[in-house]
């Protein structure tokens, strides 16, 4: 058995290569998770966290899932519910409720369970954990609408049912009699104690940065430090009240409108990350086979209820009138993945009802676990293909979004649109929109680095920025400020001036150079001036790009690849020009008029140039 060192090594090791094995086979991280886990664990016997780690273990998990729920605190932003306020408010107050209710009615009558702990199990159960309904939204590529609705409702009754779970505990635990009146007391007494101490945390850190109280690189150190102190005090008024603290922390930090608070979020994203990898592999290794063989066929007629009939009726019920579709109703009746907050409640409690003469509380922990297994792999494998099949899936990311208006990227992005492929062109002046409103194209009018822009902007149709103003320090400030949204390989704008060159902005502060380091503004617009156009030319396997590059007139400049799905590739500086058969280049350049083919196509003449429809009307 590794000793400890040697075991949070292995664990952030494995960690991170099922974080970066998630994205290159585009599966669900959590699945290779759990996967990874209980290789290490339960199978081979490799690590036991519990035995290494001590009574630390405990601990860590709590202070884990405190940190993960300031982040999701933190990227829960009050623009979001303009138009998802009231199913929102449906699903963390009514849809606990139902969920409650239902959860102990199917926990009784199916699971077989005692009326005190089949109601801690359906609190357990309210829990649909951001450790797993994050990561798997930021692989599944879900609209805003229905993404939005998962994520508010995962990141508020995580503590909220780890409260409800601790407070029904307390309640059958106690001495004498049980009396409902104080339990809901403390109730309310932790859930506002907590929620003013996470809230007034929140906004006098804001202002303390806002009033330049905390230099800029501690600011994501201290926002850390913070919430885990509001956890710890929270906690000191009742168990499991800091994770509410720490949330409301996230939440009002967030949304003051901190001219630094973006590097404060990618700092809190990736310490969320270690720790959501970190946080699965511990909890699948130290995992009991022992504890799975305790369940019977009324535990898995219970799981299965808990699937298809209380979860789709808590939601149907629960978002009656509340301005939700059926197929986002459906698709959130069917995605709750529990996650580690439920295993931690559940490991504690568990015992602690065997210990006051609750004999079936044995069945507690692996009842929960069972749960988690169960709907991380089902939850996990069918949230893509039920968004896409329900049509809430965002379209893939093929799309151009260009920044700046001017003649010729209003011809490129009509070129572009051609071809189906989704195109929006942004600027902050309505009379450079004027030639692209008239050409049906989609635009927006405003300012693409402010608020209103983060929060009307739809960016998941779109797979590549272009930025293309004529001042060069604004291109920059565009890509830097959007390549978290992108990645750097797919933000783009145009060379520096060869005068500028040594003044030009450093690698990390702009995009890649679009083109060449030749071309600038200045002669893209020359060229439009002196009737250049845009114009395609397919690619089979007889007419390749060499073929294309020999036909081009003199200073024609390829653009961007066009794919047989309709995606787009820029093309870059650092880069040549990849095409395949099918494929089609895009190139502005003189016209090429088209020759006298005797009835031969462009598929059997592809040195032929396509018909565009005319960019300059």
């Amino acid at each position: 058995m590794p000793h400890l060192t040697e075991t949070l090594a292995l664990i952030a090791a494995l960690g991170i290569a099922a974080q970066w094995l998630g994205w290159r086979l585009k599966i669900p991280t959590i699945v290779l998770l759990v996967a990874f886990g209980i290789l290490i664990g339960p199978v081979f016997g490799l690590i036991r966290p519990s035995e290494a780690l001590g009574p630390a273990y405990p601990s860590l998990i709590s202070l884990g899932v405190a940190v993960i729920l300031f982040e999701g605190g933190l990227s829960l932003r009050w623009h979001e519910l303009k138009q998802t306020a009231t199913g929102v408010k449906r699903l963390i107050s009514l849809g606990v409720v139902f969920s409650l209710g239902l959860g102990t009615l199917a926990a009784h009558w199916i699971g077989a369970l005692s009326w005190p702990v089949a109601l801690i199990f359906a609190a357990i159960a309210v829990v649909t954990g951001p450790t797993v309904i994050l990561p798997l939204l930021r692989q599944a590529r879900l609209r805003r609408r229905p993404a939005s609705f998962l994520k508010w409702e995962g990141i508020v009754n995580d503590p909220t049912g780890a409260l409800l779970a601790v407070l029904l505990y307390e309640y059958f635990v106690s001495p004498g009699a049980p009396d409902i009146s104080h339990t809901l007391v403390e109730l309310a007494l932790g859930l506002v104690s907590a929620g003013l101490l996470g809230g007034l945390g929140g906004w006098l850190l804001g202002r303390a940065y806002l009033a330049g109280q905390v230099p800029e690189y501690l600011k994501g150190p201290v926002a850390l430090g913070a919430a885990l102190a509001a956890f710890g005090l929270a906690n000191l008024v009742m168990d499991e009240a800091g994770l509410v603290a720490a949330t409301a922390l996230g939440v009002v930090l967030g949304n003051m409108g901190l001219p630094s608070i973006e590097e404060v979020r990618r700092f809190k994203e990736s310490v969320a990350m270690l720790l959501v990898a970190g946080l699965f592999l511990l909890l699948t290794a130290d995992l009991d086979p022992d504890i799975l063989r305790a369940l019977d066929w009324h535990s898995a007629l219970l799981i299965l209820a808990m699937l298809v009939l209380v979860r789709p009726l808590t939601i149907g019920l629960a978002t009656m009138g509340a301005g939700m579709s059926w197929q986002e109703r459906v698709l959130i009746g069917w995605i709750a993945p529990r996650g580690i907050v439920a295993a931690a409640v559940a490991g504690v409690l568990g015992p602690g009802l065997v210990a006051r003469g609750y004999a079936d509380g044995d069945l507690l922990l692996p009842l929960v676990f069972a749960l988690i297994l169960t709907t991380v792999l089902l939850h996990g494998f069918s949230l893509g293909w039920l968004a896409r099949k329900l049509d809430l899936s965002a379209s893939p990311r093929q799309g151009l979004l260009i920044s700046g208006a001017n003649p010729w990227s209003t011809g490129l992005a009509q070129a572009v649109h051609a071809y189906k492929v989704p195109v929006l062109i942004t600027d902050r002046a309505w009379h450079r929109l004027r030639r692209a409103r008239h050409a049906g194209l989609p635009v927006y009018f405003g300012e693409l680095l402010s608020e209103h822009a983060e929060s009307e902007l739809e960016l998941s149709d779109y797979g590549s920025l272009l930025a293309l103003s004529s001042n060069d320090a604004y291109n920059s400030l565009v890509c830097a400020q959007y390549t978290p949204a992108f990645d750097r390989w797919h933000v783009y704008q145009l060379a520096t001036e060869p005068s500028h060159a040594s003044r030009k902005p450093g690698a990390s502060l702009r995009g890649r150079i679009f083109l060449s380091a030749e071309v600038q503004y200045e002669d893209l617009q020359r060229g439009w001036y002196r009737g250049w156009t845009f114009q395609a030319t397919s690619i089979t396997k007889e007419f390749g790009v060499e073929q294309l590059l020999e036909m081009l007139p003199e200073g024609a400049l390829p653009v961007l690849v066009i794919s047989k799905d309709a995606g787009v590739r820029l093309l870059a500086a650092d880069a040549g020009i990849k095409a395949e058969a099918g494929d089609r280049v895009l190139w502005f350049g003189a016209k090429l008029e088209r020759l006298k083919t005797n009835g031969e196509t462009p598929e059997t003449r592809p040195d032929q140039p396509e018909r565009l429809p005319d960019s300059r009307q």
